[in-house]
């Protein structure tokens, strides 16, 4: 699955730098995850860095995008191959 960043957001800042795919961005009023970027780490790290450094926890899982590590790695090998 892909992260989604709730409501809760506070505009802290700290998650859009440690994205490794960088899948995080400013929208219009919180930060938001690019689905298609978002690997939840894997290819990179053991577990998802906007989690862990998240002060409110409003990264959670999201739902609509349900997709296996296998998958996941395939999107983290497409995304370093494109560069």
């Amino acid at each position: 699955m892909a992260l989604i960043i709730t409501n809760e957001c506070i505009n802290c800042d700290v998650c859009e730098p440690e994205c490794p795919n960088e899948a995080i961005y400013q929208g219009d009023s919180i930060y938001e995850i690019d689905p298609d970027r978002c690997t939840e780490c894997v290819g990179h790290f053991d577990e998802p860095q906007c989690q862990q450094v998240c002060p409110v926890d409003c990264i959670p899982l999201d739902p609509a995008r349900m997709e296996t590590e296998e998958q996941l790695m395939k999107k983290y090998e497409t995304l370093i191959a494109v560069g």
